[in-house]
């Protein structure tokens, strides 16, 4: 049973959605899952009141037909429920919810005793009190779960919102020296390149200070990590080329923000930076049927040398499955591959669309093209190799 008071409101105020325990019975999985479990039961039930030999199917009939009428009326008025029973402390929402549990089965007990014997004989007391005590015992039993299990929850979103957090406040230190030295390069011979680094800059330290955002869109990603990679093009000069194969139509998809730049960071650091003659960056979105599938690929790794590199791309990598699965549970997908000298990593999501309200999101362009409410539909298709800038690669 959940401890007493643990979270109250006033009679005016409702729990978020997130903070109540109860699940919300209205939905299909839910109500099977409950039916599931209660069918089980019954089949323990008919075991154990079986003699020997052979389960009763009769006796196992009706009991599963008095079962699942209660389990879903139950449901059905704890789903009508749900929204007024927000209102409440956790020990008053099972205080009601087994009230009318109860209730049902005393409903249900006595219409079943007037269908099953003929006549006006009365229920047994035993009957009842036996009835209802069982209905008691699993009651609370279930409630415990569903409060254990959403302690679980919270308990691993919470995680989950520390993992993001310390990524989003994480900018590499080489790239943030580097970047100072670019600009501090361009600032005499090229000021409105070296104006246009600064703002790609505080963008890049704007997202990483932006917790609140659980999803951003995909277009908003990909702007960011085209701001980023417009400061590394100028530090790597000719040796970075990007491509960019994006379909517009995926602009509003649902992604959590922080995803895709440190990919696309691990490919200028392990795929580029290492080679003296560079490579290629290729992104590459597109949708299948229900998922948007996206593409990050760069020049596989010619050296083993570096093991801490290694280890770090898959730290980022473990992360951001895990950020992953919190948000969309088991249909998203982040797998990597190398097939002809091309190291590539793709991220499956499932379609999954948001409006896009925030400051990031208003329309128009910043200088460098791209658009602030979704990525550079410009650079759709095509292939932009980096600029040279004096900046030394470290």
């Amino acid at each position: 049973m959940p401890p007493a008071n643990q979270r109250r409101t006033d009679g005016n105020e409702e729990l978020p959605s997130a903070d109540f325990f109860v699940p919300d019975l209205c939905r299909v999985r839910a109500v099977f899952l409950l039916l599931m479990t209660s069918e089980l039961i019954v089949l323990l039930l008919s075991i154990v009141h079986a003699d020997i030999g052979w389960i009763d199917w009769h006796y196992f009939g009706l009991v599963s037909l008095f079962v699942q009428w209660t389990v879903l009326t139950s449901a059905a008025l704890i789903c009508s429920m749900r929204r007024w029973l927000r209102r409440f402390s956790n020990t008053g929402v099972v205080m009601i919810i087994t009230a009318v549990v109860l209730l049902d089965v005393l409903v249900f007990t006595v219409a079943a005793n007037g269908v099953l014997i003929a006549g006006d004989v009365p229920i047994p007391p035993h009957l009842i009190g036996r009835n209802l005590l069982a209905a008691l015992i699993i009651t609370l039993m279930v409630l415990r779960y569903f409060f254990l299990q959403h302690q679980w929850r919270q308990q691993k979103q919470a995680e989950m919102q520390s993992r993001m957090t310390a990524l989003q406040a994480r900018i590499h230190p080489h790239f943030l020296f580097n970047s100072m030295n670019t600009i501090a390069s361009l600032i005499a011979s090229r000021p409105e390149q070296a104006e246009d680094a600064v703002l790609d800059l505080s963008e890049l330290f704007r997202a990483s200070l932006r917790t609140q955002d659980r999803l951003i869109t995909l277009g908003e990603e990909l702007t960011l990590c085209q701001r980023y990679l417009h400061i590394e093009a100028l530090r790597l000069g000719d040796r970075l080329t990007l491509t960019w194969d994006l379909d517009p139509a995926l602009a509003s998809q649902a992604i959590p923000p922080l995803t895709l730049q440190p990919l696309v960071e691990n490919a200028i650091y392990h795929g580029i930076q290492p080679r003296p003659e560079g490579g290629e960056v290729r992104v590459h979105t597109y949708r299948k049927r229900h998922s948007v599938y996206i593409e990050v690929q760069n020049p596989e790794r010619t050296s083993t040398a570096d093991q801490a590199g290694h280890r770090g791309n898959r730290i980022a990598l473990a992360n951001i499955r895990a950020r992953l699965d919190t948000v969309f549970d088991e249909q998203a997908l982040l797998k990597h591959s190398v097939h002809e000298g091309r190291y590539t990593v793709t991220l499956r999501l499932p379609w999954r669309t948001i409006s896009n309200n925030s400051g990031s999101g208003n329309s128009g362009s910043d200088k460098n093209g791209s658009s602030k409410n979704g990525y550079d539909k410009s650079s759709s298709g095509k292939s932009i190799s980096g600029r040279s800038g004096s900046g030394q690669s470290s």
